[in-house]
C-alpha cells in the first residue's frame, strides 16, 4: 500500500534527499526542469513529481518563459526551518569551540611526542 504524502510544510517537504537536492540546485539559481533531470540523474516524471510537492509549499516558484518552465528557489517558505535550526547553534558553536580546544591539546601533546625520537 503506498504511503501518503506527508507534505503539510517545508519541514515534511525538505524531510525527502531528491528534494534536498532539487533546492541545493536551485540556491544558485533559476533552472529549468531539464537542467534539474541532468543534475539529479533521475527520470524527468520524478523530478516534476518532487517539484510539484516543493510548490504546493511554496519552497520553489515557477514561471514560464516560452516553451520552458524555469524553477526557482523561495527562500521565505524555508524561513520556519532556519528558525528551528538557529535554536541549536549556540549548542553547536559551545561544542564546537570544546572540540577547538581538544584538537589544540591533541596537536600540542603530539608535538611534545614527536620530539623525543
Amino acid at each position: 500500500m503506498a504511503r501518503a504524502a506527508t507534505t503539510a510544510d517545508a519541514f515534511n517537504a525538505v524531510a525527502e534527499p531528491r528534494r534536498r537536492q532539487i533546492l541545493d540546485a536551485l540556491a544558485g539559481g533559476e533552472r529549468p526542469v531539464n537542467d534539474l533531470v541532468r543534475i539529479l540523474g533521475v527520470g524527468q516524471p520524478q523530478v516534476s513529481k518532487h517539484l510539484r510537492v516543493l510548490r504546493e509549499v511554496d519552497a520553489v516558484v515557477v514561471r514560464d518563459e516560452g516553451r520552458q518552465r524555469l524553477y526557482r528557489l523561495n527562500g521565505r517558505a524555508l524561513r520556519p526551518i532556519y528558525d528551528w535550526v538557529k535554536t541549536y547553534e549556540r549548542s553547536w558553536s559551545e561544542r564546537f569551540d570544546q572540540l577547538d580546544v581538544v584538537l589544540d591539546e591533541l596537536k600540542q601533546e603530539e608535538e611534545g611526542d614527536g620530539s623525543d625520537e
